[in-house]
């Protein structure tokens, strides 16, 4: 039986955040609580996704957009099952995904030390955009 990929639900929480817990260069903050995840997928039902080998999660890609792009957060996948194509299809699958409802670019965010994860989404065909700068606020509460 092979990797199964499949839309990934709230009751994925626990064993998805444990993964992204494991995974170096995945950053987690209080929106990636339960709550915030349940909202998330909530807002993006159909966007995000997981990787299932004989019952255990090994992938995990959620994937959303805010009617223009699209945007992936924390892909991931087991260091058991890595290189065998698996965050590629979470990939495929997020962007299908996007291109289904008429949204033609997806954004995502590596951490500039995360040289691992910078030359995977290269192989996938993203491009850096060296010429941006992200900015961010706290909103109290957030």
């Amino acid at each position: 039986m092979g990797v199964e990929i499949r839309e990934m639900t709230i009751r994925d929480y626990e064993p998805v955040y444990a993964l992204w817990s494991k995974s170096e260069g995945i950053g987690l903050s209080d929106a990636d609580s339960k709550e915030g995840i349940k909202r998330f997928l909530a807002r993006n039902p159909g966007f995000s996704f997981v990787a299932v080998d004989s019952g255990q999660i090994v992938g995990a890609a959620l994937c959303g957009h805010d009617g223009r792009r699209g945007y992936i957060h924390h892909l991931s996948t087991s260091q058991s099952h890595r290189r065998q194509g698996i965050g590629r299809s979470l990939v495929g699958r997020c962007m299908y995904a996007l291109m289904r409802i008429g949204i033609g670019k997806c954004h995502l965010f590596v951490f500039g030390d995360n040289q691992g994860a910078i030359d995977f989404w290269e192989q996938v065909g993203y491009a850096q955009r060296v010429e941006l700068v992200m900015m961010s606020q706290q909103i109290a509460g957030g």
